[in-house]
Formats: C-alpha cells, structure tokens, sequence
C-alpha cells in the first residue's frame, strides 16, 4: 500500500540541485505550489559553509553518494584510482538539499557562446542562440567583484546583480605574500603568452610577428576588463583568468540558500519534502505524468555511505500534481528513474523485468565528461600561505586556528576554494574555442578515490596544477539498470579514449598539450624542488599512455539529450519535455547534447532559469 499525498501540487520536481532547486524555487515565487522532493536531507556543519573544505564536503558521510564508476571496459585496474572491491573509480556525488552544489568547488565560468548557438542549430529553437540565453545570466548573478553600472547606462559587462547566486573572486593578495606563490603565477602568466609560439620555419618572422600582436591584443584585452572570463567582451579569449566564485562574505551559497529563502517568504507554495527517494513516475493511460513514487526514509540509496541492509522498512509515498513533473535528478538519477519508469531502451527494460512504456533508445546513452589530469610538485619550503592552516573545522569548545578565525571575519585562505591562479588556452591555434582551463592550487590532487580529500592537505609543499580539458569528442559513455531495485545504484561506463568514439584521438592530444605547458610552467620555476606526478621518469613520449591510465572527470552529463522529436536518440525536445511523453520534462546536465563550457553548474543554472520561463509560458497558454 502507498501513502497517496495529493496536496493540490501544481508541480513535482524530482532533485535539488543546480537544475532542480531553482526552477522549484523561481516557479514558486512566480505563484505556483510546487514539491520539491529530495533524497536525503540538510546537514550544514563548516565543511559545507567554508569554500576551502569543499574536497572534505564531497567525502561527508552525512550528505554524500559514493558513486563507483567505469572508465573502461576492460583493463580497468590501470588506473591506480581503481578500486576492485568497488569496482570502479570513486565518482563523488551529493545526496543533500542542494544536491552537488553543496560540495562542487563553486567556480563560477560563462560557458562558450557556441555551446548556445549548437542547441540552437541543433533542434531548430532559436530561443537557445547565445544572444539571447545571455539575459539568464545576467538575472541569476549577483555580482559582488564590478560596480553596477549607473542607472540607464548600458551594461557592457554582461553581469547581473541582483540575482540569488552572491559570486566573488579570489582575492589576488593573499598569493603576493607568498613567494613560491607569486613565482609560480608569474611564470604561469609568461608561459600563456608564449604558449603556441610558432617554431622557426620558411615563414617564421610573419608568423611570429602575428603570434606577438594575438598576444599583445589579449593582454591589453585582459587590463581593461580585469581577467575576468565571465565579462561579455573576454568570451573566447586567451590567458590570465580570475576565478569567480560562488561565495557571498566568505562563505559557499548556491542553491540551498535560494531554496530556504523562498521557503521562507512562501512557505505555502515551495513545500520540501526530503529523505524521499523517487522510485518512479505515475503516469494516466494517455502517457501523461501526474505524480511520482517514493521511499521514504534516510540512507536509502546504496551510493549513502551510511546505507545498510539494516535500514528500517522505509515508507512509500505517491504525490500527485496537477500540471508537471520535472525531473532533475542529474546525469546519473535522471536516466535511472527513467528506465525504472518504463522509459528507455525496450530491450534493456524487458530484460530488467520492466514493462517498456516508451521505447526511448537514447536514454542513458551519449554520456560525456571532461577529461581531467593533475600534474604535481613538491616545492622547496612550506607555502607561507598556509601557516597556520589544520584545514579542519573547530570541535565543540575550541577556537579554530587561526585560518578559521579569519574566515569567521570574512577574510583569509579559508574563503578561497584553494585555487590561486588560472590559464585559459586552445590546445591547438586552430580550434574555435579555447578548450584548456589549467587551474593551480597549493595541494596534492591526483583526482578522486576514497581518502582523497585527506590527502590534498596531507603536506604544505605541494602545488597542482589541474589540467581540464571542455568540448571533448567522445560521447560513448552510457548507463545501464543494474537491476529494477531502485534503490540500487545504475552501471556507469565512460568509457574513456581508445573505447571512445574519437577516432582522431583529439581528445587525448588536447589533454597532453595541456600537461605540457603545465610542465613548462615548472621547468622555470626555481621555487620547485622537483615534479612529484607524472614525475621525471614519465619521458614526453609516455605522456599519451599516462594521461590513459591516470585521468578522470567529474562533470557527467548528456545522459537525456536534446534533439529533435524525429531524433531516435533525442531523449527531451527543445522544451525539456520528455518525447513520447505529456506533462514530463527534464532540467539537469543530462539534457545537453554535448557537455558545454569548462565548468558545468552555471550552464545547468542557466538552463533552469530558462526552463522556468518555458514552463511559466506553457501554464498560461
């Protein structure tokens, strides 16, 4: 038997996070009763407010989903990250209100203006083009590092300020302090200049010539707007970046605060209900969503790491509404609710023991990630940066140190999310974007296994410099039911490089350029004591192999794309709403066709603020 809770719910959204919580959020202000369901709950203890624990937030017991996921199909071990008893690599997730908000490292990037323009061509909806997805910026953000603009002036930055998200920057001061590093951006910022310096041939003085005004250009481009990559006049330039962060006086805000304030003024219209695990969609006889299935009860799900088979019996729960179910469940969930709702592919769902309602053969296909890579150094003294710094939050009855003092003040390393410089390049001159973002960071991070997070922190001699490499051209990962128990965790493959569908092996040369020019960076840096990872035993022709065995990501996405209705692979149109399906859509990283930008929360923020315009439309037609 089911608990059937009707409520009169206009709307059902399935999933608090970058996509979910807004769009609940938005259409809620707007006048409509919504239910936002979430699967787990709410803790909020300092590893979760202060920017620099953000790795410690991603490994909390409380509010964490361990995802164990493939890489390859076969040979899977190479990775030092592989975990047999696992089987896969540690693929961290967020069980909490907020959903992966309240552990990502906040950076806070535009994304490419052909990652809009593609949607657009794609299916058809001029709505998508970058000119006009730009306003969903400006009306999300809230600005803290420019000035407004005087009123009636015009708004050449493309900045918003009065949105829910507070972005900051990292604060340039506290690396002037530190020798090591201030040497270590310096050369940072030389080598983005000389990065793709043309070698000396037939044509060496034109082409030098050219490559010396690119670079003076970008430099002059740069001064005037202040590194700053999300400044409407920086898009698709080279060089130096700041990093936005999605911090407010010191601390992480995202969705979870947009959520709580809304509840608080309309406390009628946004009603969360969370520890409720979707199971499934309740449709009519017409294909129409009209509610959604649930467990209720805590460390359902077997990515909690709390969860057991000593949990209590939980409670199911049907709600039902009267316009739409969203999901927004990400790029694994979304897929997975799908296929338990009889959406997907039909030989896949029989074979599940799941009577196919609609035969979708995209869903859980087309999966897409970055490829991500960390090349690491131990550095002659102790950063001074992090004097002081124990990197962990004060237990009941002390102080903190002193790092945690500060941040109580607003100020200090604690309201960083640790990253002290940024490049932004193309991996080749002839690609249309720039596609590399190279990040460095006081700390050891050689990507994502159990433990890790302790470890980052583990010396005060290390620095990473994190190579991440957008628009990558394989799309051949997928997702598979393991079963039709929802609460087990789907099977995840990406199937990275060679088992890939990126014949020209592009992706991989991306990413080798990248750790090159990291390695140039180092070669002139007298502050380095020596390269620790790849280390001086992986010669420049074994980079390709090591970059193979050693990378990871941890952006998925895709997994439902959007296309066109006559599109066999097209999971939602240009709409969000399901193919096949009425009163269904979805508004999470898994409805790109490809993965857009470097970093994809503000693409999944924008496309939310987007959707509650869509659906805000369809409810007064």
């Amino acid at each position: 038997m089911s608990a059937v809770e009707n409520g009169e719910y206009e709307y059902i959204v399935v999933g608090s996070g970058a996509g979910g919580g807004p769009l609940a959020a938005n259409l809620a202000q707007r006048g409509h009763r919504v239910l936002l369901i979430e699967a787990g709950s709410d803790p909020e203890s300092y590893l979760y407010q202060v920017p620099c624990f953000h790795a410690f937030s991603s490994e909390e017991k409380t509010m964490s989903w361990d995802f164990f996921v493939q890489h390859y199909s076969e040979r899977e071990d190479r990775d030092s990250k592989y975990r047999k008893d696992r089987g896969g690599v540690f693929y961290p997730r967020a069980g909490t209100l907020g959903g992966c908000t309240a552990h990502n490292a906040m950076i806070t990037l535009y994304p490419h203006e052909s990652d809009w323009n593609h949607i657009a061509d794609l299916t058809g909806d001029a709505s998508w083009r970058a000119d006009k997805m730009r306003q969903y910026f400006e009306r999300l953000e809230q600005c803290t590092y420019i000035d407004r603009p005087p009123a009636g002036a015009k708004n050449p930055t493309g900045h918003g300020f009065d949105g829910w998200l507070q972005v900051s920057k990292v604060d340039p001061a506290m690396a002037v302090g530190d020798k090591q590093i201030l040497e270590t951006v310096m050369d940072a910022a030389v080598q983005s200049l000389l990065f793709g310096l043309p070698k000396f041939g037939k044509r060496w003085f034109s082409a030098l010539w050219t490559f010396i005004k690119s670079r003076v250009q970008r430099i002059l481009k740069h001064l005037d707007t202040g590194f700053d990559p999300n400044d409407a006049r920086n898009l698709g330039s080279e060089g130096m970046s700041m990093l936005p962060l999605a911090t407010g006086k010191g601390k992480r805000n995202g969705t979870r605060e947009f959520i709580r304030r809304v509840q608080q003024k309309y406390p009628d219209r946004l009603i969360v209900r969370m520890n409720n695990l979707a199971t499934r969609v309740l449709f009519d006889d017409d294909h129409r969503a009209i509610g959604v299935e649930c467990l209720e009860g805590q460390h359902l799900y077997r990515a909690d790491p709390n969860a057991s088979d000593a949990t209590p019996q939980p409670v199911k729960k049907e709600y039902r509404c009267t316009r739409e179910v969203i999901l927004a469940g990400g790029a694994f969930n979304t897929p997975q609710l799908l296929m338990l709702s009889g959406i997907g592919p039909k030989v896949h769902l029989e074979e599940k023991g799941i009577v196919c309602r609609v035969d979708r053969p995209g869903v859980g296909r087309n999966l897409q990630d970055r490829y991500e890579i960390g090349v690491i150094s131990t550095m002659e003294k102790d950063f001074q940066i992090l004097t002081g710094a124990t990197f962990k939050p004060p237990v009941e009855g002390e102080e903190g140190d002193p790092c945690f003092q500060q941040w109580l003040q607003g100020g200090g390393v604690y309201t960083t999310n640790g990253a002290v410089a940024a490049v932004i390049l193309r991996s080749k001159d002839e690609r249309p974007d720039p596609d590399l973002f190279i990040f460095g960071m006081p700390g050891y991070f050689r990507g994502y296994y159990p433990g890790y997070s302790a470890d980052i922190e583990r010396s005060r001699n290390f620095f990473t410099w994190a190579i991440l490499k957008a628009h990558t051209n394989n799309t051949n990962g997928e997702i598979r039911l393991r079963s039709n128990n929802p609460r087990e965790t789907p099977e995840i493959n990406f199937r990275y490089f060679e088992e890939g569908n990126d014949p020209n092996g592009e992706d991989l040369a991306s990413v080798v350029n990248g750790v090159r020019f990291a390695r140039r960076m180092n070669a002139h840096n007298d502050a380095i004591a020596e390269e620790t990872v790849p280390g001086k035993d992986v010669t420049d022709e074994q980079l390709p192999q090591w970059v193979v065995d050693n990378a990871w990501g941890h952006h998925a996405s895709c997994s439902c794309k959007m296309g066109k209705p006559d599109d066999p692979m097209a999971v939602v149109d240009s709409s969000f709403r399901v193919i096949g399906t009425k009163g269904l859509r979805i508004v999470d990283a898994s409805v790109f066709p490809r993965i857009p930008g470097f970093f994809i929360v503000t693409p999944i923020y924008m496309i939310s603020e987007k959707a509650a315009d869509v659906i805000e439309a369809a409810a007064r037609a």
